[in-house]
């Protein structure tokens, strides 16, 4: 499931925050990658899912990112200020497969933008040079849309229905969610009256991701103009918070998908929070401070931890690379 909130008309910096929501543990890692890195479009772990021309790049931008089974980027920022957000959209379809087109499989999709983009339109000018093709991990299938912003404060979400990309640009665009399409879903808040906000104001409050859709549009915009980055992070998580779901809560016939972890990126000063709901703390990584030059290691940090708490970026250590 999941949620994304965008908030780019503050004057203090760039903010996205999102949710992870999903049945089991995605077994989340935070991976700082440098610049250089050789990847294959095709691998999914030890298995070639796309053996007939499978996408191949050599990363031109460093990035932090919360890996989702070690297979793919679920979440991340590179060092440009471009961040890239997967979320579930049960209705995703990428597609015959072509052959003459380089194949990107779906789990390494952000992964793909954050190497190669510096901004979102060229992250959206990137689409055309390779095709998504589908996969499944866990007994589930990759059925996900993307939701990218950047430190200027431009949006984008792109979602493929019919085997088509469905594309919306612009900075407006800040709220995203699951299923029903974003089409759908704007249709839909249109329906309601915010025009005069107040504690009497009926708002949906369930799990859903219609429900929490118009939750997060409602509150993201009457955040009040921060004093400072740490009270605009704070506003950004407090509605992710918001629009989490809580342990147990029945989510249509999908089943339970409990908020596993929050994130909240800070495109203007290149800082990356993390929150394990099992963990009582919050945590944050500086992505400046690390060496992301091509001869740089992979760097890498379990949040799974009770002892982590405040600024970890020293707390990484050097690994392999999972993808």
């Amino acid at each position: 499931m999941c949620t994304r909130v965008l908030w780019n008309t503050n004057q203090t910096a760039v903010l996205t925050g999102r949710s992870m929501d999903w049945p089991e543990s995605t077994e989340p890692m935070l991976y700082v990658f440098p610049r250089g890195m050789q990847r294959n479009g095709g691998q999914l772990g030890s298995i070639a899912t796309v053996t007939d021309n499978p996408a191949r790049w050599t990363s031109r931008y460093g990035s932090i990112v919360t890996s989702m089974y070690g297979l793919g980027s679920a979440d991340g920022m590179n060092e440009h200020g471009l961040a890239a957000h997967l979320l579930f959209l049960k209705v995703t379809d990428f597609g015959p497969r072509d052959p003459t087109r380089p194949g990107l499989h779906a789990g390494l999709w952000a992964q793909y933008l954050l190497d190669n983009a510096a901004t979102v339109k060229e992250a959206l000018d990137l689409l055309s040079s390779v095709q998504l093709v589908m996969i499944e991990a866990r007994g589930r299938q990759a059925t996900v849309h993307i939701a990218l912003d950047d430190a200027s404060g431009d949006s984008a979400i792109v979602e493929y229905i019919g085997g088509a990309p469905v594309i919306h640009h612009g900075p407006e665009h800040r709220i995203m969610t699951n299923d029903p399409t974003y089409d759908e879903q704007l249709a839909l808040l249109a329906q309601l009256d915010f025009s005069h906000p107040s504690s009497d104001t009926p708002l949906p409050g369930n799990v859903r991701a219609v429900d929490r859709f118009q939750r997060a549009a409602y509150y993201v915009a009457l955040l009040p103009e921060p004093k400072s980055t740490r009270e605009a992070v704070a506003g950004v998580m407090a509605i992710v918070r918001n629009c989490s779901v809580p342990f147990g809560a029945p989510y249509r016939d999908f089943g339970i998908y409990n908020t596993e972890y929050r994130t909240v990126t800070d495109l203007t000063n290149k800082r990356y929070f993390f929150e394990l709901t099992t963990s009582p703390n919050v945590i944050w990584v500086e992505l400046s401070v690390f060496d992301l030059s091509p001869s740089a290691p992979v760097m890498a940090l379990n949040p799974d931890s009770l002892a982590l708490s405040g600024d970890v970026s020293a707390q990484f250590e050097q690994a392999s690379a999972p993808f």
